[in-house]
């Protein structure tokens, strides 16, 4: 086996480019936050996160877990502290 084959592949776990379409299902009907409330950005290639709202959506197997309970259990979570990668609960 070569050199390469023993190291693991790294593996994008999200298409940045979404982040321009999805919004935090939580802060999207804000009224009180702009024009275009609960935007999200990537965190740690594995998260997203809302300004907004304080909630963070994790990214299992390239697909963004934004079901409102989920994103809620880590609102309080540093950032820092997200697990990478999430688990898949």
């Amino acid at each position: 086996m070569s050199e390469n084959e023993n190291k693991p592949q790294e593996t994008v776990a999200f298409e940045p480019d979404f982040l321009e379409l999805l919004r935090c299902p939580v802060a999207v009907h804000y009224t009180d936050r702009g024009d275009d409330p609960g935007k999200l950005r990537l965190v740690r290639g594995y998260w997203l996160v809302c300004d907004d709202s304080g909630y963070k959506y994790p990214i299992v197997d390239g697909i963004p877990r934004m079901m409102v309970e989920i994103g809620e259990r880590y609102k309080d979570v540093p950032e820092d502290q997200l697990p990478v990668p999430p688990p898949e609960d």
